[in-house]
This record gives C-alpha cells, sequence and structure tokens, in this order.
C-alpha cells in the first residue's frame, strides 16, 4: 500500500477539494499521511499539493512547498509528486520547466463526489454550495482561475449535509466565492434562503454558519431566517473590501457607501447579538490618504466584531492590471495594513470586554495545554479567537480528552482582542 500525502493550501474552499481527492485516493488503495508529517523521515512515498494562487502571498507559499516537495524527491525521500489546484491552472506554462522533480501537472479540478475524508475535526465541515464567479471585480483572479458561477443543486448539497452529520458532524460552514449568490444560475433567483431552511432540517446538524456573502443584494429571506432559526448562527461573513465610493468604483464593486452604512445598519436592526466579520483592501488603485482616513473612520462607526485584511497586489490578467496604475507603494500599503489592524484590535478587545460576565453556548473543539478549546456562535474556526476553559476538573460523566464535539454552558471570565477565558456553569 502506497503512502500518499496531500497538502492543501489556502482556503477552506480548497480544502474541500483536497478531502473529495483524499476519499478517491483511499479507494485506490492510498495510505493517507498526515499533512504535517516531515517528508525528510522516510514516512511517504508520494506527494500531492493543492495550491492557491489567488494573492502573492499565496503563491509564494505554494511555489516554496512545491520547491521543498521537489527537494524531497530529489534526494529520494519521496518517489512523485504532482501539483494541482489555482496557481498550477494560471502558471503551469511558466513553471513546469523551472522545477522538473513534478511528475504531473493538473488545473483546478473538481469533484462530483459527496464522499470526503475530513481533515477538519470531526465535530465541524465547510459544505461548499457553489464554485467560480460572476463578478468581474478589479483584483480578483477567481473568475480567470475558476471560471463562471456555477450552483449545486439543493438535493445534492442535502445529500451531503445528511452524510456529513451521519459521521458526527454539529457545524456546517457554507463556502462559496459568494455565498448570496447561491442559485441564480440553477432557478434563476437567489434560493440561499431556501437552502438554509432545508439544510436545518438535517437531524444532527445544530449549526449553520454563513462564509463570504457579498452585501449588494444580499437575499431579504436569509435576514429574516437569522432573525429566527435557532441552528442559523448570527454571524455574517461579509467582504465589503473598502467604503469609499471612488475606491468602490475603482474595484468594480456593485454597491456605495451608503448603501453599506444602509445594509449595515439594517442587518444590526434586525438580527439580534449579530456577529459581522468583514475583509478590507488597502492600497488599492485610486486609495488616497483622504480615502484611507475615511475607511479608517469607517470602521470606527461599524465596529465590525472581526476583521481582516491585505494588501493590494497586481494580479496577472485582472482589470487591475490591464488598466489600473497600482499607485501605492509597498511601503504605504503596509502601514496602512498595519494602521488598519491596530484600530481593528482595540475593537475586538472592547467587544470582548464587553462579553465579560455573560453566559453562553459554546461549542468544544478539544482539548490542549490543559484547557478546553471552544467556540461560540461568534467565532468561526481557523479565522477567529477562541474560548478557553480551565476548570476542567468540574466536568461530569466526560473526559477532557473526549469532550470534543459537545455544547457546554459557560461564563465568560476575562478577554484579551483575541480570546476569551471561561469557566463551565
Amino acid at each position: 500500500m502506497k503512502r500518499i500525502q496531500v497538502i492543501s493550501l489556502g482556503c477552506s474552499k480548497n480544502l474541500v477539494d483536497s478531502e473529495r481527492l483524499m476519499s478517491v485516493l483511499q479507494g485506490r488503495g492510498y495510505q493517507l499521511v498526515p499533512q504535517d508529517v516531515d517528508l525528510t523521515t522516510g514516512g511517504v512515498d508520494e506527494v500531492v499539493i493543492n495550491t492557491c494562487g489567488f494573492i502573492n502571498d499565496a503563491k509564494e507559499e505554494s511555489i516554496s512547498t512545491i520547491l521543498e516537495a521537489a527537494r524531497a524527491k530529489k534526494e529520494g525521500y519521496i518517489s512523485k509528486l504532482s501539483v494541482f489546484g489555482c496557481l498550477s491552472q494560471r502558471y503551469k506554462g511558466e513553471i513546469e520547466a523551472e522545477i522538473p522533480e513534478v511528475d504531473s501537472w493538473q488545473g483546478v479540478m473538481t469533484f462530483d463526489s459527496i464522499e470526503r475524508v475530513l481533515t477538519t475535526p470531526s465535530h465541524y465541515a465547510y459544505l461548499k454550495i457553489s464554485e467560480g464567479c460572476d463578478r468581474r471585480c478589479s483584483y480578483c483572479a477567481i473568475p480567470l482561475i475558476r471560471g463562471p458561477h456555477v450552483s449545486v443543486p439543493v438535493e445534492k448539497i442535502v445529500g451531503e449535509a445528511e452524510m456529513l452529520a451521519a459521521r458526527g458532524v454539529k457545524e456546517l460552514i457554507l463556502i462559496a466565492q459568494d455565498t448570496a449568490w447561491y442559485g441564480l444560475d440553477l432557478y434563476g433567483k437567489r434560493r440561499l434562503g431556501y437552502l438554509l431552511e432545508q439544510l436545518s432540517r438535517v437531524e444532527g446538524i445544530e449549526w449553520l454558519r454563513l462564509h463570504y456573502s457579498y452585501p449588494d443584494d444580499f437575499p431579504e429571506d436569509v435576514i429574516a431566517q437569522m432573525a429566527s432559526n435557532s441552528k442559523l448562527c448570527n454571524y455574517l461573513d461579509i467582504p465589503l473590501q473598502h467604503s469609499e465610493d471612488s475606491v468602490l468604483r475603482a474595484m468594480r464593486r456593485s454597491i456605495t457607501s451608503s448603501q453599506t452604512r444602509e445594509f449595515i445598519a439594517r442587518l444590526r436592526r434586525d438580527i439580534p447579538g449579530l456577529v459581522l466579520r468583514t475583509t478590507l483592501m488597502v492600497g488599492h488603485p485610486g486609495e488616497g490618504r483622504q480615502q484611507f482616513e475615511s475607511l479608517l473612520d469607517f470602521v470606527r462607526e461599524c465596529r465590525f466584531e472581526r476583521l481582516g485584511a491585505f494588501e493590494y497586489s497586481e494580479e496577472e490578467g485582472t482589470y487591475g492590471a490591464l488598466h489600473l496604475k497600482d499607485d501605492v507603494s509597498p511601503e504605504e500599503k503596509h502601514e496602512r495594513y498595519e494602521r488598519l489592524m491596530e484600530l481593528q484590535s482595540g475593537i475586538s478587545l472592547d467587544f470582548n470586554v464587553s462579553r465579560i460576565g455573560t453566559r453562553e453556548r459554546v461549542l468544544v473543539d478539544g482539548f490542549q495545554d490543559g484547557v478546553l478549546v471552544a467556540r461560540s456562535y461568534g467565532e468561526s474556526p481557523e479565522v477567529d479567537g477562541q474560548i478557553l476553559i480551565g476548570d476542567v476538573a468540574s466536568l461530569s460523566k466526560v473526559s477532557p480528552e473526549t469532550v470534543a464535539g459537545q455544547f457546554l454552558n459557560v461564563k465568560i471570565e476575562s478577554a484579551d482582542e483575541y480570546d476569551l477565558l471561561a469557566k463551565i456553569e
């Protein structure tokens, strides 16, 4: 039995593709080796790398990972190296001659089967509801790599959810390039609300979480469900990118500053206890100092509970690379990034401190360094902070090592800008 290691880079959408590939490989008789096993130990025969090509940092990580595996092959530690995914899709012709150790270069691969090998903890899983994107934001190469938006039929998604629930999954995190766009190609209208209704009926699923929903024309029925459906977490990940009209136009975003503010106010008003995550970009062509200062004012005004940011990088083939001048220096981009994240750090701290003394229902992810690691509905795995529970001696009927995947009621006792400390109620 050959031992194969699948290395998945980039976003959670890539991870789902990798998990499906692992299932295929298992069916062909391969023994799967965990991603963190050192290739020089002799415990791996073949390596498959699922690459990311979204921004410069991701491309550099992909190239570095390929080169490391190529060295392992050259030195005789592994016998075969295959590469696929977004980077390979875009740059195969440019890099395959430079790395002859790679035996196979493939582009983006998707799999019809719903069978997967879960690499996440067994109680939560990512659920990809569509592929590709019809939008043409100036900075984004995803439509060039992944193609147009294609929704997965409702019945297939529900079938996958039922399969995952039967394996012990309690939380489903819905992902796509834009989850709010779901259904337009198949049903002629947005059907995310209907899909959520169907998923909430799956026995065993207790939390549904939405990632990557664009703000323009957000489905009204989803807002209503977030306010009333107990299984749908009052958590929304909305990549806004910027707040100023001139920059939004340059980005080719289909929303204005005033519409953005109205949308956020509507969400805050209609969804009790909503936790908002957003992503912002600094240094896009046309973002002058005034526009950036206005962006900071916008963040102070909206006080997002969670916020990530990245610096603009020119991506080949995109509208920005073809038609806009990258007129903000790397040094200025980085300074703006640092200022934005420093501002957000204080906002995140204020939010976490406001929770001290509250009682919350949490899902335990695991036991590490003597404490339970958990999350409330307001924390998504891998991108947000955690709730750490130290009084494990108070657990009844279960041991700390086996409590992962269970829900507990806790009281928040202290907090910093990232994590919270709690005790079991």
